[in-house]
């Protein structure tokens, strides 16, 4: 296969177009994904965006391209000032415990840290650099009371990332949810760079030439683009929400402030869907990763469940998709395990072995799908096709240990770890349902049928049969 097949062709926001993502300089593709505000747990809907951007790293990687993955934490803004305020604790000790909550449930989803992952709040020093260069260019004016504002008609590309020539251009970036506070503006549309301190801001503000105060929301990103990938990287990517004002704003003051040309390539990632219908706190339908594992679903199943959509298209999720997709995780590990007794291998190859090997084999189709704009549910059906008709036990030696090799290549780009088949039928069942199978032992003893028949019901929606004997049970998965 010639190199120029094994890139990767990925849509592009600003042009509209499917384009080729290749290296500008030096060998590796550089590339910035908007990170978490950790003001509280990140949410399925915010992992749907890490893991769609974890599985175009792995892709590109695996294609013979290194990267260098930059992602922000955002530790200061409305949210984090406030909520840690009503917690009693710094800013910095309240978004460092959210932090590590959000390494715990990456780590426990399977995404590749970023190379560098820099806090706002490090970064002060640079946020004001440039906003001083954004008011020596003109594009930015000091309002009285000590707030500081880009001045959204001094760039003449305003709009071109959303498109903005097509619809009237009101209440801009000052009006979005993590950029809501008022003061004084020339234009409407002018967005905040520094925001003068407020009595509601508490300990929380850095001195500037401005007067006490801190960063807007859209300058992080920015600031720390600029320091770790320079005036011009290879890709930017966030959620689909994020397109404007964001990213229109972090275009603008970017290139303002540097005369260069910021991110040339830009993907962004579909909302998720709850049950049809838009995912909210009120509506109690906001499910994190603990969540769902107190369900008994493993972060392997919501991985799964949360790749499943193509990128650009709104995902539904459901319970009864995880569900399924647990099911599809076991007929990988089941056809996985026949090839690895053939081949007589211990251990699946490491990432850095099935980059040196580069090639799917027989699971090729699948790769072409990932390589075709990411097009994991068409990758996902290729690998069941090639499944459904390959029978282990024909293979030799030598084909057994090409296709297990390829079908390693696939699951290392998607990212997704099979459960653990100890013997044949028997598979090792999460915490969570061990528990529940617990309870209804212990309920089966005092004699509380009701309970047990309930905990039985409970345990056989989460995809897994109780069957019990004098001395106690054993679990099975469904079929």
């Amino acid at each position: 296969m010639s190199e120029s097949a094994n890139r990767l062709q990925l849509h592009d926001t600003l042009t509209r177009t499917a384009r080729e993502v290749w290296p500008s300089e030096a060998g590796t593709l550089r590339f910035y994904g908007c990170g978490p505000t950790v003001y509280g747990p990140a949410h399925i809907g915010n992992f749907r965006t890490f893991i769609a951007q974890d599985v175009f790293r792995r892709v590109v990687e695996l294609s013979g391209t290194p990267t260098l993955h930059v992602r922000n934490i955002t530790d200061v803004d409305d949210k984090t000032i406030r909520d840690s305020q009503k917690a009693g604790q710094t800013l910095i000790e309240f978004t460092q415990y959210w932090t590590e909550r959000f390494h715990a449930d990456c780590a426990a989803l399977n995404l590749l840290p970023p190379h560098v992952e820099p806090k706002a709040t490090d970064h002060i020093a640079h946020q004001i650099k440039m906003i001083e260069d954004l008011i020596a260019h003109g594009n930015a004016y000091a309002a009285p009371d000590g707030s500081v504002y880009f001045r959204v008609s001094s760039y003449a590309d305003y709009g071109k990332l959303s498109h903005l020539e097509d619809r009237e251009l009101k209440v801009g970036a000052a009006q979005t949810a993590n950029d809501s506070d008022e003061y004084t503006k020339d234009s409407l549309a002018d967005f905040a760079l520094w925001k003068a301190h407020k009595p509601d801001d508490g300990e929380n503000f850095w001195e500037s030439p401005w007067g006490k105060g801190r960063p807007g929301w859209h300058l992080e990103c920015s600031a720390m683009a600029l320091e770790y990938l320079g005036v011009e990287f290879d890709l930017h990517s966030g959620g689909i929400d994020l397109v404007f004002p964001h990213h229109e704003n972090e275009i603008a003051q970017s290139c303002c402030a540097t005369g260069g040309r910021f991110a040339r390539h830009w993907m962004h990632i579909a909302h998720l869907m709850v049950d049809s219908g838009k995912m909210s706190k009120s509506l109690g339908n906001l499910y994190t990763l603990a969540d769902l594992g107190h369900r008994g679903y493993s972060p392997a199943v919501v991985r799964y469940t949360l790749l499943s959509g193509h990128y650009r298209q709104p995902l539904n999720f459901t319970l009864h998709s995880l569900d399924a997709s647990h099911q599809a995780l076991l007929k990988l590990a089941k056809f996985e395990k026949q090839l690895r007794a053939l081949t007589g291998a211990t251990a699946a190859p490491s990432l850095d072995e099935l980059r040196a090997a580069g090639k799917a084999d027989i699971f090729a189709e699948a790769w072409a799908d990932l390589l075709n704009d990411l097009n994991v549910p068409g990758a996902i059906g290729a690998v069941f096709a090639t499944i459904n008709k390959t029978k282990p036990a024909t293979l030799s030696v030598e084909a057994a240990k090409s296709a297990w090799v390829g079908l390693h290549f696939v699951l290392a780009a998607l990212g997704l770890e099979l459960p653990v088949i100890k013997d044949e039928g028997e598979v090792e069942a999460p915490e969570e349902v061990k528990a529940l199978a617990d309870q209804r032992w212990n309920a089966k003893q005092a004699r509380d049928w009701t309970s047990a028949d309930d905990l039985r019901k409970q345990i056989e929606l989460l995809g897994w049969i109780v069957k019990d004997s004098k001395e106690g049970y054993t679990l099975t998965p469904q079929a």
